[in-house]
């Protein structure tokens, strides 16, 4: 650990733990990105993590929020400060008659699932996976697939945040409305939400049932049948073949009966599908033939096949997302969906330009499958985050073209395809999800634009809850900081990403603010000024190709 934090631990909080290792490798979920933080730092209560956040505040550095890391962005990147809240998870009270719970905001879904489950209680509305904190999935924006839902952070009924001077702040919509809306999709630039308040539903299970269709089959009954005739629905759209998955569920109170073997969820399916993968990274147009004989051997080569299946919810409504992944998903008008799906349909299968109208050229290039079709209301929803991604006039459609990376190996259709996706998204107002590979393309001045007061709110709130931007990195400087905004005390720049040798790319960072006033002074240092540099050197960082050099000023 570097000197001058260990003179400023001597100093502050010295009966607070600070547990921090100096020798850890971060990476995303997806090994999309990696880094190596100068400090990873995992407190146990919330007087450590007023600690933590107070020494960053007086040695000039970032902090960075991870929970599983399951956001395949460079979002959670750093060479600074990783805080991870995984030991911040106790459950703080239970009022079941309310069906209610407080817990530590670093508790993973699947815990508190489980904690409430033994109560007879369950999370009324779950994404893909349960493998995130609590924290991380309101942080982001995260959604399951339901008009009789809006995102997760809707059933937040408050929060408490330590902000960057330390102090704990309690929010709900009657206090701290404000703070409370920032907080609910805070991209973790504000602060460390620490104790969260979440209103759950009676515990159930869920019958589904998922048939391979048509693709017109789900364009007909777009506007009538198919997002109503279950409380959960979602489809996945296979481009290819012009067919589609469309998987729906309701609570039952039949009890359960286990889903019908999975091909590619055993050993066979699994590795058999992963090596076509990778063959079509050289040989890109047999993919509709993989799409063909994969999703076969999955759903049936027949459409009208069904299978079905009674599961608690909170096992129901999970998938596997199998491989490593690229995922660019964004929120669009619902009602605008079957337009938007036949010009993608038109462009990813080679029509003339009339049909889809999308200026990039689509010859010989092939993409993996399925495209993801989800939903979500959120009009109802007692208090709207600023930076809700979703819809506020009517309900919102979520397109995700997931990329597959075989083998750790990033697919070669990936820049045209994602250029094309996103040229359409913005052609219809959408806001890419923020914890996704949306492009610098769809970066500040688009989102500025589409986001409009709602951001201009945000970053002011943002700005009075973090002045020095403890919390801020390349990320939120490349996607939502004003191009004119000055530097921060404590914002970390990206220095540079590199290959790394699973195919990810590594990534280091600099915070390039200066000190000033009694931050870090010391008796010798009072004769002038001194330069201290951080070299964040040691053999593993060396190895992988990760060491870095942080400079800050001390006046």
């Amino acid at each position: 650990m570097h000197p001058v934090i260990e003179a400023e631990l001597a100093e502050l909080d010295v009966g607070i733990p600070f547990r921090a290792q100096t020798d850890h490798l971060h990476n995303t979920w997806a090994r999309t990105f990696h880094c190596r933080p100068e400090l990873y730092i995992k407190p146990q209560t919330i007087e450590e993590v007023q600690k933590i956040v107070r020494l960053a505040r007086r040695c000039q550095r970032r902090i960075v929020i991870v929970g599983c890391g399951h956001s395949p962005s460079d979002l959670t990147l750093t060479s600074s400060w990783v805080v991870n809240l995984d030991d911040l998870c106790e459950v703080v009270s239970l009022d079941k008659e309310a069906q209610r719970i407080t817990v530590q905001a670093g508790i993973r879904l699947k815990l508190l699932n489980k904690v409430a489950n033994s109560n007879g209680l369950t999370i009324p509305n779950l994404g893909s996976i349960d493998e995130q904190s609590l924290a991380g999935a309101i942080a982001t924006g995260t959604h399951g697939s339901t008009l009789r839902h809006g995102t997760i952070s809707e059933k937040v009924s408050s929060l408490r945040i330590v902000l960057s001077d330390g102090s704990v702040k309690q929010c709900s919509p009657s206090e701290n409305e404000e703070l409370f809306r920032a907080s609910l999709v805070s991209l973790g630039a504000l602060g460390i939400v620490v104790e969260i308040e979440y209103q759950l539903y009676s515990a159930t299970n869920i019958e589904w049932t998922q048939t391979l269709v048509p693709l017109q089959q789900v364009l007909d009954s777009w506007s009538t049948s198919l997002w109503t005739q279950e409380e959960f629905v979602r489809v996945w759209w296979l481009p290819y073949l012009r067919r589609a998955v469309v998987w729906s569920a309701s609570k039952t109170d039949l009890p359960p009966r286990a889903p019908e073997t999975s091909w590619y969820g055993g050993s066979v399916g699994f590795h058999t599908y992963h090596i076509l993968l990778r063959l079509s990274n050289m040989i890109p147009r047999i993919l509709p033939w993989i799409e063909w004989f994969v999703f076969g051997m999955q759903y049936s080569f027949k459409p009208g096949t069904s299978t079905s299946a009674v599961e608690s919810m909170q096992h129901g409504l999970l998938m596997n997302c199998l491989y490593s992944q690229f995922v660019n998903e964004w929120a669009v008008p619902l009602s605008k969906g079957p337009e938007i799906i036949a010009r993608l349909d038109a462009w990813l299968n080679r029509e003339p330009f009339s049909r889809h109208r999308i200026p990039f050229d689509s010859k010989d290039l092939y993409v993996h499958a399925p495209i993801e079709v989800r939903v979500s209301d959120t009009r109802h929803g007692v208090t709207r985050p600023y930076l809700d991604m979703s819809h506020s006039t009517e309900p919102t459609l979520y397109l995700n073209a997931t990329l597959y990376r075989p083998y750790l190996l990033d697919p070669p259709c990936k820049d045209r395809y994602y250029a094309a996706f996103e040229w359409l998204m913005r052609e219809y107002n959408g806001r890419p999800h923020w914890a996704k590979n949306f492009t610098d393309e769809s970066g500040r001045e688009y989102l500025a634009t589409s986001y409009g007061a709602d951001l201009d709110r945000w970053l002011s709130i943002r700005d009075e809850a973090d002045p020095d931007g403890i919390f801020l990195g390349a990320w939120h400087r490349r996607n939502i900081l004003p191009s004119d905004k000055p530097t921060y005390r404590c914002e970390e720049h990206e220095v540079q990403r590199t290959l790394a040798a699973d195919g990810g790319r590594s990534w280091i960072g600099e915070i390039r603010g200066s000190l000033s006033g009694r931050d870090l002074a010391t008796d010798d240092e009072k004769a002038g000024e001194e330069k201290v540099q951080l070299q964040g050197r040691n053999r593993g960082q060396e190895k992988a190709g990760l060491t870095g050099t942080r400079v800050f000023d001390k006046m």
